[in-house]
C-alpha cells in the first residue's frame, strides 16, 4: 500500500476514518449524531511564575455552532499542591477530573503520603489512555496538569496527547481550541521573573487574546462579569483566585486594550 497518498492527514485515526473506517471501535455511520451536540470545553492555559505555576481557563462550553454554557468551570484542584485544567468532551473531563482527584485522595490515605508529581502526571497518563477508545469517536478529553513540589520550591507544567502521551512543559503552555492564539500571548509576555500578580495578568491577557479568535472561548466578559477561573499553585498549596482581585486585574486588562483600540 502507498501511504504517500496519506501524508497530508494529521494522525492514524483520521487514516483509518478516511480509508479503513470499519476497524474503527464505533464505525462513523453507526455513531450517534447526538455526538455532534456533546458540550467541549476550551481554552486552558498553565504558566510558571517566580515562586509557583499558575493555571486559567475560561468560562464557555459549546456544542456544535451553539454556546451550551457561559458558566463551566473547567480548573479544579487535584490535591493540595496540583490542578488539572479539562479541555475536550466536557462531561467526560469533568468525570475524569474527579475520578483523578479521588484516586489522589486514596492513594494518600493508604500510603500515608502524596505521590510524587511525575506519578500524579503518570497516573493521569493512564486515565487518558483508557479513553482512547471513545477518543477516536470524537469524544476526546485531554487536560492539563500543573502542581508545585515543595521540596525543591518549583512549580511543574505537564501536557498529555490523547494516547496518553506526557511531556513536561518548561515555561508555559495552552490546550483547547484557542490555544494557539494563548500561545501566542504567553509567548510574547512571559518572562521567568513574573510575580504571582503579574502572571495572573499574562493568564488574562492569553485568554483575551484566544477568546479574540477563537468562536469557542469565553473572554473577559464585563457585562455578565465573569472572569476565567484561576489557580495559583505555591509553597502553601493551591488556592483559587478570589473574585474581587479577578476582577480588578480583569478591569485593568480591558481598560488597557479598549485605550489601544482607540489609538489605533
Amino acid at each position: 500500500m502507498d501511504l504517500n497518498i496519506h501524508t497530508t492527514l494529521n494522525s492514524f485515526s483520521e487514516y483509518l476514518r478516511a480509508e479503513h473506517p470499519q476497524l474503527l471501535p464505533v464505525p462513523p455511520e453507526t455513531t450517534s449524531p447526538e455526538l455532534a451536540a456533546v458540550p467541549h470545553a476550551t481554552t486552558i492555559v498553565g504558566l510558571r511564575y517566580d515562586g509557583g505555576v499558575l493555571m486559567a481557563g475560561d468560562r464557555r462550553a459549546t456544542a456544535g455552532h451553539h454556546i451550551a454554557s457561559r458558566h463551566i468551570e473547567k480548573v479544579f484542584p487535584a490535591d493540595a499542591y496540583s490542578t488539572i485544567g479539562i479541555a475536550g468532551a466536557a462531561g467526560l473531563a469533568v468525570d475524569m477530573a474527579r475520578l483523578f482527584q479521588i484516586e489522589l485522595e486514596h492513594y494518600e490515605k493508604i500510603e500515608g503520603t502524596t505521590l510524587s508529581l511525575n506519578g500524579k502526571a503518570n497516573r493521569l497518563a493512564g486515565l487518558i489512555r483508557s479513553n482512547l477508545p471513545l477518543a477516536l469517536q470524537g469524544l476526546a478529553v485531554v487536560p492539563l496538569f500543573a502542581g508545585f513540589e515543595p521540596h525543591v520550591g518549583t512549580g511543574r507544567i505537564f501536557s498529555f496527547d490523547v494516547t496518553g502521551g506526557r511531556y513536561e512543559e518548561q515555561e508555559h503552555h495552552s490546550i483547547g481550541s484557542g490555544a494557539a492564539y494563548a500561545r501566542g500571548a504567553l509567548k510574547k509576555l512571559w518572562e521567568p521573573t513574573l510575580d504571582r500578580t503579574e502572571a495572573i495578568t499574562v493568564a488574562l491577557e492569553a485568554l483575551f487574546d484566544a477568546a479574540d479568535d477563537d468562536a469557542a472561548t469565553g473572554g473577559l466578559d464585563a457585562v455578565r462579569q465573569l472572569w476565567p477561573v484561576v489557580y495559583t499553585i505555591g509553597a502553601s498549596g493551591a488556592a483559587r483566585v478570589e473574585e474581587d482581585e479577578l476582577t480588578g486585574l480583569a478591569q485593568d486588562v480591558l481598560t488597557r486594550r479598549s485605550a489601544r483600540a482607540r489609538e489605533a
